[in-house]
């Protein structure tokens, strides 16, 4: 079941943590995201799972960056969410999909437990202008049935920033 507006609020500081919390950005069964103002682009001319990718820092002025095709840039939202007792699902809102901008590839299901920023996966259909503190995405969140063990990650869990594919650790761990 994906919880309702109502319930996110009543779950705040409980299980479910969104910092900072505006109740405008709350929707009836899901609370919107807003863009920072940092990208990430990788450098490589060709990504290897097995290496650590090579990556350049962008910062959106006030008056907007444009977004090309064929680039994928890495962002991240303003609010650090936490969650327990529930699985957070991050969706672009219907407005900003509109204008061909997609804001995950493939990374847009959380975990239960997951705590720090949601990294976007930005790709553009078309040149587009996006601006910092857009409202971009939309966290909602379900129930989850039946015993689980918290989300644990060396790569992801408590970021502080955009993070960058840390698929090669994967490999080093095969390697031991």
């Amino acid at each position: 079941m994906i919880l309702s507006g109502r319930e996110i609020k009543r779950r705040l500081d409980k299980d479910i943590f969104i910092a900072p919390f505006n109740p405008s950005q709350l929707n009836p069964n899901s609370y919107n995201l807003r863009l920072h103002n940092e990208l990430v682009v990788y450098e490589d001319e060709v990504l290897d799972m097995k290496v650590k990718p090579t990556v350049r820092n962008i910062t959106i002025p006030e008056e907007g960056i444009v977004l090309e095709p064929g680039t994928l840039y890495l962002a991240r939202t303003v609010e650090h969410t936490k969650t327990f007792g529930c699985v957070p699902m991050l969706e672009g809102r219907s407005s900003i999909g509109r204008l061909g901008l997609f804001i995950h590839i493939t990374a847009g299901f959380g975990d239960v437990g997951f705590s720090g920023y949601w990294t976007l996966e930005m790709f553009c259909v078309k040149p587009i202008r996006i601006y910092p503190n857009v409202e971009i995405g939309q966290v909602f969140y379900h129930t989850i049935e039946g015993d689980f063990d918290e989300y644990q990650s060396n790569k992801y869990q408590n970021n502080q920033g955009i993070q960058p594919s840390m698929l090669y650790k994967d490999f080093q761990q095969y390697l031991k």
